[in-house]
């Protein structure tokens, strides 16, 4: 029983000292600036306005998969070390994205537009919480008359 025992430590010392080897930092590339102006405003733009020009050919649903699979894992990007403000709002904000985004790429394996649509409130509520908490000025700004 002891040599039993003395194996099963050992073993799970092993096992954890090379999974603790496996793992290679991330490595972050592009700002926050970057990931919100390239990745998610995109991705969630194709999510908002999928009712405007619905995807029809097999190619087009490949695009949105892909859209919304983007979507899906920005929200992980949002809670990479580096980049998540805190660990507590901030991984709720960035999981509502990851749950949204996973909802979106579902929705469109089954090519069903119409569970994509009924996302937008989801959407945009997952935006709006993390913006208030985190973008500075956001909805503070004054609009004025436009001038030409």
């Amino acid at each position: 029983m002891r040599i039993l025992v003395a194996v099963l430590v050992t073993g799970a010392a092993f096992f954890a000292a090379a999974m603790a080897q496996s793992q290679a930092p991330f490595l972050r590339v592009g700002s926050m600036s970057q990931l919100m102006i390239d990745i998610i405003y995109p991705t969630s733009d194709a999510v908002f306005y999928i009712g405007g020009e619905p995807p029809k050919t097999e190619k087009e649903w490949n695009d949105f998969r892909g859209q919304a699979l983007m979507l899906a894992e920005s929200g992980n990007l949002l809670m990479m070390e580096g980049r998540a403000r805190d660990q507590d709002q901030w991984m709720k904000d960035a999981k509502m994205l990851v749950d949204v985004g996973a909802a979106a790429f579902k929705a469109a394996q089954a090519k069903n537009v119409d569970a994509i649509l009924a996302l937008n409130d989801q959407l945009y509520a997952a935006c709006v919480t993390c913006h208030e908490q985190y973008r500075p000025n956001y909805g503070k700004r004054k609009l004025g008359p436009v001038t030409k």
